[in-house]
């Protein structure tokens, strides 16, 4: 079963996510802890505006893993009486604190020193270690964002959706958090070198602090989007039409039902649901044998690894067939 089709088992790649998620945060946190240590040295040796702006975002990658890591531990806890559904929406909420962490730390610092460098006297400095640590940077952050890419690919093939469509629309805020991260780095670095190299070529310093910027024009962009995609799931995210069709299909299938005349699809966590159904049963039968067989295939529906907690009714003849 995936994220979109709830009849069979769930594939290894997918049952394995949760875990695999861990496993790209942790290599996303062990490079930009010595990504953050290295631009912060050079940052201070070459007074570059855009390295300094480098250094907040790599500092706030780093504090954002750990917030992150955070977010996978406290979403795993099993339900229980004060949380039935399970602690799923944990996740989000920490998610949540480090989208506005790389907001605060990283784009508000680098715009703020961005513009202080434009109008700041500068020394002429060599520039030599602060390409190589952008270099060694690149390469770090590469690797992290492959073991990202690869995930979110790998899923993205199994749902059937592009892999830019999934890094948005997945339910797993922590590896939309580490993609998300992982490509601005990319391209914060691009930009933080071309600054860097423009200053050096032109001996104009107002490059390397517009290089400084823009680092936090991204950054903030970034963030934004993180926040309003933990918002969403937050507030009551319902799934998109292809996991309703395909819960709508599997309890069509049963052999108890009719037909179903209602279904919602509520996400409660990372690759958790909650299912809300209206079916007619095939038959006439006296209320106390309707409820055991509404409960009955509530637990049959609850098998299914993505399904916290299915509820059904009984649909009124007049409703509409889905």
């Amino acid at each position: 079963m995936t994220e979109q089709q709830l009849a069979g088992p769930l594939p290894d790649g997918e049952a394995q996510s949760g875990g695999e998620s861990a496993t790209t945060v942790l290599i996303a946190f062990a490079a930009n802890l010595a990504i953050a240590v290295a631009k912060t040295v050079v940052a201070v040796i070459t007074g570059s505006a855009s390295m300094l702006a480098e250094s907040a975002h790599s500092w706030a990658d780093t504090a954002n893993e750990v917030l992150l890591l955070v977010a996978e531990r406290r979403a795993r806890r099993e339900p229980d009486e004060s949380h039935p559904f399970g602690y799923g929406r944990l996740a989000y909420v920490w998610s949540m604190f480090a989208a506005l962490g790389l907001f605060t730390a990283g784009a508000v610092v680098s715009v703020w020193h961005g513009v202080s460098a434009l109008f700041a006297t500068t020394e002429e400095t060599s520039y030599f270690w602060a390409y190589v640590v952008l270099g060694i940077a690149f390469v770090l952050e590469g690797i992290s964002f492959v073991q990202a890419f690869r995930q979110t690919r790998r899923e993205a093939a199994t749902l059937d959706r592009d892999i830019l469509e999934h890094a948005l629309a997945t339910s797993d805020p922590t590896l939309r958090a580490v993609f998300a991260e992982d490509s601005a780095a990319l391209v914060g670095l691009v930009i933080a070198g071309l600054g860097i190299l423009l200053h050096q070529l032109t001996g104009n310093p107002a490059y390397d602090a517009i290089g400084s910027i823009l680092v936090g024009v991204l950054l903030g962009v970034v963030a934004v989007i993180l926040i309003n995609r933990n918002i969403s799931f937050l507030s009551g995210q319902e799934s998109d039409t292809r996991l309703r069709d395909s819960a709508i299909g599997l309890v069509k299938a049963m052999p108890q039902v009719a037909r179903v005349a209602y279904m919602r699809l509520e996400y409660v966590g990372p690759r958790k649901v909650l299912l809300v159904a209206a079916v007619d049963l095939e038959g006439e039968h006296p209320e106390t044998q309707v409820a055991y067989m509404l409960r009955d295939l509530e637990h049959e529906i609850e098998k299914q690894p993505i399904v916290t907690d299915a509820v059904l009714t009984l649909a009124t003849p007049e409703e509409p067939s889905l």
